[in-house]
C-alpha cells in the first residue's frame, strides 16, 4: 500500500501527521528488537524453570538470564515476562516452631549475628522431619550449615529423631578442618541440651550456643535451608516411598551446595563462593 499511495495520502486517510507516522515507525522498530530479546529471555526462563522445577523467583532468574546473555535485564522485566507467560515460582510454606523442654541450656552467644566470613567458624544445626506421603512414616534430617557461605557441611538421615542421629552428624563434622574457637548454634531441642552432646562439643574445642526458647529466628539460617528443601524438592515431587525420598534429599543438598544461585553470594553457589574466596 505504501508503494501505491503517497505518504501524504496515507496520512490523510489515517488522520495522522507525517511526524506522527515517523514516530510510530521508529518506535515499532525499537519494540521489534526488544521483542526479539524478550523471546530469547522467555526461552531461557522457561528452560531454567523446567530444569529446576520452578524453585527460582524473579531475583535468581534475573541473575540466570544475565549470566547466559549479553543483556543486563532488570528484575521488573523478568517479572513482567513471567507474568505474561504465566510462569510462577514455588512458594515456601511458613515454618512452625517446635517446643522442647530444655535440660542444660547454653547462652545465645550467636545472638543472630549471621555475618561471619571465616569458613567453618560459625555453624548452625537443627533437625527437621519429612513426611512420607500415604504412610505414617517420617524421615528425619539433621544438618549443619556454615554461616560464611551457606553450605551444608554435614548431615545425616534417619527413621528416628534421637541422639544417635545428631551424634552421627557430629562424627562427620569433626572430620572437617574446623576453625579455632568454632561455634555451633542450635535450638533447645532435647538432643542438644543433653550433657553428653555439650561435653562432646567442648572436648573438641567447640563453643555451644542455643536459641532463646520460642525464638525460631535465632536459628534462621538452617531453618531457611529446610524451608527451601521442602518447597523446592519435596513438595514438588510428592513421593510416597522412603528410598526415593532419601534420594531426593541427597540430590537436593548436592544441588544446593554446588549449583543453586545465592543472591547474597554474588550469584554464586555456596561451593563456588568458598572456592573463590580461598
Amino acid at each position: 500500500m505504501r508503494k501505491k499511495y503517497s505518504l501524504s495520502s496515507l496520512c490523510r486517510f489515517a488522520e495522522c501527521s507525517r511526524s506522527g507516522y515517523y514516530k510510530w515507525k521508529n518506535r515499532t522498530r525499537t519494540l521489534s528488537k526488544r521483542a526479539e530479546q524478550n523471546i530469547e529471555i522467555t526461552a531461557l526462563i522457561l528452560e531454567c524453570h523446567k530444569k529446576i522445577k520452578g524453585i527460582y523467583g524473579v531475583g535468581r532468574l534475573q541473575i540466570y538470564v544475565n549470566k547466559n546473555t549479553n543483556y543486563q535485564v532488570n528484575h521488573k522485566r523478568i517479572y513482567r515476562i513471567m507474568k505474561e507467560n504465566g510462569i510462577k515460582s514455588v512458594i515456601r510454606k511458613k515454618y512452625r516452631y517446635r517446643h522442647y523442654q530444655p535440660a542444660r541450656v547454653a547462652q545465645n552467644i550467636l545472638n543472630r549475628e549471621f555475618n561471619e566470613t571465616q569458613p567453618l567458624k560459625v555453624l548452625t544445626m537443627d533437625t527437621t522431619y519429612i513426611e512420607i506421603l500415604g504412610t505414617r512414616n517420617f524421615l528425619y534430617l539433621n544438618a549443619v550449615k556454615d554461616i560464611s557461605n551457606k553450605e551444608i557441611v554435614a548431615y545425616e538421615l534417619s527413621l528416628s529423631n534421637n541422639a544417635e542421629l545428631v551424634d552421627k552428624t557430629l562424627e562427620k563434622l569433626f572430620k572437617l578442618p574446623l576453625a579455632k574457637n568454632c561455634l555451633i548454634h542450635t535450638d533447645q531441642g532435647s538432643t542438644y541440651t543433653r550433657e553428653k552432646y555439650i561435653q562432646r562439643l567442648e572436648s573438641h574445642g567447640i563453643r555451644v550456643s542455643m536459641s532463646r526458647r520460642g525464638n525460631c529466628w535465632d536459628n534462621a539460617p538452617i531453618e531457611s535451608f529446610f524451608s527451601h528443601l521442602k518447597s523446592e524438592a519435596l513438595y514438588l515431587n510428592k513421593v510416597s516411598n522412603m528410598e526415593t525420598t532419601i534420594e531426593i534429599v541427597k540430590n537436593y543438598i548436592d544441588f544446593y551446595n554446588n549449583e543453586r544461585i545465592q543472591k547474597k553470594l554474588n550469584g554464586l553457589s555456596p561451593v563456588e563462593y568458598r572456592i573463590q574466596t580461598i
